[in-house]
């Protein structure tokens, strides 16, 4: 337990519950409440809601943020994988390949892409290159792709500002590991992001995909 500090409101006065755990549990909004902020008896402050400074915030300590696993998904069927329903308050994404592969070739339109989206994907206005291919309809993240071979690779997408974000990373597969870096500004506060191919008619056949996000 701990000492529970409950906001006053329309049902119920304020009210304190005491004991002697050293620790506190700030509640607030109607009946019961719920927990606003609490802080543990070695002085770690948790907030479950978003945190909003007006001021100056200064960390001693640091300040860290929850990093959201999502759910694997299986990438054997389907031309595209959407990850959709990331808060607006999102600043750094990382897209996880494991064993990856498709059923196309090794032509410009069977490449691995990465498109972010708000409200909805955004399918241009990307500056991509991989190795020494360049791509506008998405993070291009192959310079060379065969539906034989499996890939693998992690790559980040961070906010740089005003819904504008970079991506670098590396992946390998067939003997090689291929870089690429990239930048799109997005309408609007990212909410999605897919993988699929340039032509998007390929189908993936094998491996795991996921993301992260924080």
């Amino acid at each position: 337990m701990a000492t529970v500090i409950t906001a006053g409101n329309a049902t119920n006065g304020l009210s304190l519950s005491a004991d002697n755990t050293g620790s506190f549990d700030f509640k607030t909004g109607s009946g019961a409440g719920i927990s606003a902020m609490t802080i543990s008896s070695s002085q770690v402050v948790s907030i479950p809601g978003n945190l909003t400074v007006v001021g100056t915030l200064t960390a001693t300590g640091g300040v860290t943020g929850a990093l959201v696993s999502a759910t694997p998904v299986a990438s054997t069927s389907g031309t595209s994988i959407t990850f959709t329903g990331l808060p607006s308050t999102t600043k750094r994404i990382t897209v996880m390949f494991t064993g990856v592969s498709h059923n196309g070739s090794t032509a410009f339109n069977d490449q691995f892409i990465i498109q972010l989206g708000a409200g909805s994907i955004t399918t241009s206005g990307y500056v991509s290159t991989c190795v020494t291919t360049a791509a506008t309809t998405g993070l291009l993240l192959t310079n060379s792709v065969s539906g034989a071979v499996t890939f693998s690779g992690v790559w980040t997408i961070a906010l740089i500002g005003s819904n504008t974000w970079s991506q670098s990373g590396n992946i390998s597969g067939n003997g090689s590991c291929q870089y690429s870096a990239g930048t799109i500004a997005l309408g609007g506060a990212l909410d999605r992001v897919r993988i699929t191919t340039v032509g998007g008619t390929d189908t993936f056949d094998a491996g795991t995909i996921n993301i992260l996000y924080e």
